[in-house]
């Protein structure tokens, strides 16, 4: 069972773990990459000619085709953009440029790992997606502090917090773990979910590109002082930006974590209903785009 969450300003990060795409394991489907195939031999039936041309040698088919075919110098420069992928920079580098029109996302929440910097009134936030072989280890002594514990349920083995991130990291992009980046700190940790395709919208009345949000705070010395609150609705505000879609971003944290509630509704969330998830009972707090500038 994924975890609960943890408050963002009580030691516990806001917004709960029971929802997220890895309470169902590897997706059912995944993107397909889009691509253009091209035939170099015969076009269709490639007849030519009429009944009444003469008669076909001896030994010779009798039909004609016309077998067309790229010239070779052509097929080499498709096969080189292909491979290179885009322009070579100055620095010696090939930069990948697909076409807008074709261009694949890495994930289904338009490219989180695109939204760049945030400011807020605390410093500039980046949100980086979780390189495992680089962040597990700093994740997993996250979730083995125990006011996180309480609520995310990962404490333990490094292998308990690596086997819930990768099965994230190897879905079909509807959930993406990140680093909270502070002023150039790693401090917290996030989970950027598609609400709509997860087990939660059973729960509720979902709209097509809800947002979730999943918080922790990782040091104890940024608990507790309105840190959580002021990233939440830089977050929050970021997603709808980025997100064109987005009407709404939403969070589920356990009722009972009256801290992370707090700081939800501090960030600008509405209190909209209480759920009963696996595990536990959910506050359904909503931060709604035709309402950001009023709360």
């Amino acid at each position: 069972m994924p975890p609960t969450d943890a408050s963002a300003d009580a030691g516990t990060a806001p917004g709960s773990d029971v929802g997220t795409c890895t309470s169902t394991g590897p997706a059912e489907s995944r993107i397909a990459e889009s691509r253009i195939a091209f035939d170099t031999g015969s076009i269709g039936d490639g007849r030519i000619g009429d009944d009444s041309g003469p008669a076909p040698a001896p030994g010779t088919d009798s039909e004609d085709t016309l077998d067309l075919r790229l010239p070779d110098d052509f097929l080499a420069l498709i096969a080189n953009e292909a491979h290179d992928g885009g322009e070579e920079s100055s620095d010696g580098h090939r930069a990948s440029q697909p076409a807008p029109a074709t261009r694949s996302r890495d994930d289904l929440l338009d490219g989180v790992a695109d939204w760049g910097p945030v400011a807020t009134p605390v410093g500039v936030l980046h949100l980086v997606p979780v390189q495992p072989e680089r962040d597990l280890p700093l994740v997993s002594r996250w979730m083995n502090d125990p006011t996180v514990a309480e609520f995310w349920a990962l404490s333990g083995p490094s292998a308990r917090t690596a086997e819930h991130v990768q099965a994230q990291l190897a879905g079909d992009g509807r959930s993406v773990p990140c680093l909270g980046v502070l002023d150039g700190t790693p401090m917290s940790y996030w989970e950027i979910y598609r609400a709509d395709l997860d087990p939660v919208a059973r729960h509720y009345p979902a709209r097509p590109h809800d947002t979730g949000i999943h918080l922790l705070i990782g040091s104890a010395a940024d608990r507790g002082r309105g840190l959580g609150s002021a990233l939440l609705r830089a977050v929050a505000d970021l997603a709808l930006d980025k997100r064109p879609a987005c009407s709404r971003v939403i969070a589920e944290p356990d009722i009972h974590n009256t801290p992370s509630v707090s700081a939800f509704l501090s960030a600008g969330f509405r209190f909209s209903a209480e759920v009963d998830l696996p595990g536990k009972r959910a506050a359904l707090l909503v931060r709604d785009r035709s309402l950001r500038d009023l709360m």
